[in-house]
């Protein structure tokens, strides 16, 4: 999970909507016009020039594929704008290419690297397609300097200059394209900023006043906001208030006790979930046999621990003498930011908050409400990262993990560490161990639709795992199975050494190397193996949730990151692809090599920072209103997609605002906050869309 690089990964960046009209009350920053001079425009590995397009005058940029980030620079005219009353820069960009491209716009302040001073958002296109790019302006928080802050992704007083910008001086807009492996040619016009600023909204502190900022029920002290909880009284109300809204309002009338559609096409019942493909879309089937589309939200109930050492005084009230709140104080492990290898103490705000609001038998009563809540809201699955004593409760369907440590490859990379080594004896092993865990559980369980195996694993490039491989030492299991196949192809090692232009004396020497080939002549053997490699990864994870779980399906693996070879693998073994997909839309999908297969969306996500939190996660949003309407674009889109058999939205609750021990995520991005107050306008989005939900599928073209 991710922030404004200069690249930012695929799945977190896409910010797509129709190409939309100039509002009147844009700021037009360039309109190619007579008199714009096309000699300004700097330009990396592309060429510019202004063209008459339909809507009139525009920049054509065609872009080289020999620096990683090709595209054009638009210096500000006058040396910077002043957008301080906007809320984001936008352009109007055409593919005029013949495949299909991502277009970039970095918003830049003086000395922006990609990372720091500057914020990015991209768009994808087909060819002939026009859509509008927009940025938020991310602004360096308001409040007193010099108060020194650590642990979180996003803060309340500035810290430093990742992924914000002072509005007031953009010196700048970068439209590039990441890392391409073709040319494109597309057209950008309409640049302007638009959307009313509305102010900052902390009450100004001075630093010496600033401590403690986060109040006993976690939330933020010196900022005021529509729902936030001032007592406990407040939450015996609030609980009171939603009883009565989910009794009165239990759910969709269509759907049957698993949330398929009871009114729609009847398929045949076979007791399990299962994918079918139904009037050229593809379904899940419930174990009714009627027709299903996963409506979902991960980490139903997560802890919501955040660390507490070297914090004494960043808390009010923390009760560390009560005992009544004793059990929400533990420890986590970190690996990544300030904490990164240490095992730190923590406090679970939400599990205190839980048990102020529903009493002693809190785990019961909040499990009932979530079931209640996520069925009165539209949605019909409990997904991945969900508690085990929700999800077994059997009141609404759920997709279950296994997870697995083994080998890594050792020359591998990834976010979130490295590639498990599939042809290591240990593997298979701890696959079947991992579902092994499942029986009598999740194995067996009509409710459960299936199993995801591990998540967002570094899948690298088409060739990355294949060059690691013969990167790693002589006994990487990898390795050998790779030079198993290169003697079998080639016999003897003169015929590789002409093949890759290399000099290993023996194959017991190239055994011994760690030096990498050159990617060009080795191309062919690197991609044969790096396919071999993935089909084995999926294969043997298959076999593993099958043994256990011989009529569920096998999900995949939650694809953050992945190239082509690793996605035709998963094809091939899945019963259903899931990808992670952070981005405004997934309505121009597609899987590579246009395989027909079903496709579900394990992680989405939208966030604003106008309820009291720091960091809008990994797409942002300007208000919950829009976050309210972005849900709804990006579940139509899917569900008009007819490959998506569903998506799940991550997650369940806001992260702590103090950030999460593992990595400092806090995100803005819960259908509840730390106090369980769900935010009213994404549930009223999420009903609104479920009210037609399988009809809207059925009829969508």
């Amino acid at each position: 999970m991710l922030h404004c690089a200069m690249v930012l990964l695929a799945a977190v960046l896409a910010a797509a909507a129709p190409a939309a009209p100039r509002a009147a009350g844009d700021l037009v920053l360039l309109d190619f016009e007579a008199g714009f001079d096309a000699a300004a425009v700097v330009a990396a590995d592309a060429r510019a020039s202004v063209v008459r397009s339909a809507g009139g005058p525009a920049l054509a940029v065609a872009t080289g594929r020999a620096d990683p980030f090709p595209g054009v620079t638009l210096k500000a005219p006058a040396g910077s704008w002043d957008l301080s009353k906007y809320e984001y820069v936008a352009l109007d960009v055409a593919n005029a290419g013949r495949s299909d491209v991502a277009v970039n716009l970095r918003v830049d302040n003086r000395g922006a690297d990609g990372t720091s001073n500057c914020c990015t958002d991209r768009v994808a296109l087909r060819p002939g397609e026009t859509r509008t790019l927009k940025v938020f302006l991310r602004r360096r928080p308001a409040g007193p300097q010099g108060v020194k802050l650590f642990g979180m992704r996003g803060y309340p007083v500035p810290q430093d200059a990742r992924g914000t910008i002072d509005p007031a001086a953009v010196t700048q807009l970068v439209v590039f394209v990441a890392r391409p492996s073709a040319e494109h040619h597309f057209q950008i016009d309409n640049v302007r900023a638009g959307g009313a600023y509305a102010g900052p909204q902390d009450r100004p502190v001075p630093a010496e006043q600033f401590f403690p900022f986060i109040d006993r029920f976690g939330q933020y002290v010196h900022r005021q906001w529509p729902g936030k909880i001032a007592s406990a009284a407040d939450m015996a109300e609030r609980r009171a208030q939603e009883a009565a809204d989910l009794k009165a309002r239990p759910g969709p009338r269509d759907g049957n006790q698993y949330g398929g559609w009871k009114a729609g096409p009847l398929m045949p019942a076979t007791a399990f979930f299962r994918a079918e493909k139904h009037q050229g879309k593809w379904w899940l089937v419930d174990p009714e046999g009627r027709l299903f589309w996963s409506h979902g939200i991960d980490c139903v109930i997560e802890n919501g621990a955040t660390p507490i050492d070297d914090r004494d005084n960043w808390f009010a009230d923390l009760p560390a003498g009560d005992p009544e709140f004793k059990e929400f104080f533990g420890r986590a492990h970190a690996i990544k930011g300030y904490y990164t290898g240490r095992t730190i103490r923590t406090f679970d705000f939400v599990g205190a908050n839980l048990k102020r609001k529903y009493g002693p038998n809190w785990r019961q009563l909040s499990a009932e409400t979530a079931h209640k809540r996520i069925r009165s809201w539209g949605m019909n699955t409990i997904a991945n990262w969900s508690h085990p004593e929700i999800y077994l409760m059997r009141k609404t369907p759920y997709t279950a993990n296994a997870s697995f440590s083994s080998r890594p490859i050792v020359g591998s990379q990834g976010y979130w560490g490295q590639f498990k080594d599939p042809f290591a004896p240990e593997f298979a092993a701890r696959a079947r161990a991992a579902m092994a865990a499942h029986a009598g559980r999740g194995a067996g369980d009509p409710w459960c639709i299936g199993f995801f195996v591990d998540n967002e694993i570094a899948w690298g490039d088409d060739v990355s795992l294949a060059l690691a491989a013969l990167q790693s030492p002589p006994d990487q299991p990898a390795k050998q199975a790779f030079i198993d196949d290169l003697k079998a192809r080639y016999q003897a090692i003169d015929k590789l050494n002409a093949a890759w232009g290399t000099s290993h004396a023996s194959w017991d020497a190239l055994a011994q190397s760690t030096a990498a080939p050159d990617k060009k002549r080795a191309a062919e053997d690197l991609g044969a193996f790096y396919s071999r490699l993935a089909e084995q990864y999926f294969r043997i994870c298959r076999q593993a949730v099958k043994e256990v779980a011989p009529k569920q399906l096998y999900l995949g693996c939650r694809f953050a990151w992945v190239n082509n070879r690793a996605a035709a693998a998963a094809a091939k073994y899945c019963d259903v692809v899931s990808y992670n997909q952070y981005r405004r839309s997934v309505a121009d999908f597609r899987l590579p090599g246009g395989a027909d297969m079903p496709v579900i969306v394990g992680e989405f996500h939208f966030g604003a920072l106008d309820r009291g939190m720091f960091h809008t996660g990994l797409v942002a949003c300007a208000s919950q209103a829009e976050r309210a309407a972005a849900y709804k674009d990006y579940l139509r889109g899917a569900l008009a997609h007819p490959q998506f058999v569903g998506t799940h939205w991550f997650k369940y609750q806001d992260q702590p605002a103090t950030g999460r021990p593992l990595d400092e995520e806090n995100y803005q991005i819960g259908f509840v906050d730390v106090c369980d107050t769900p935010y009213p306008e994404t549930v009223a989005a999420c009903r609104e869309v479920a009210s037609d939900m399988y009809k809207f599928r059925l009829d969508a073209k």
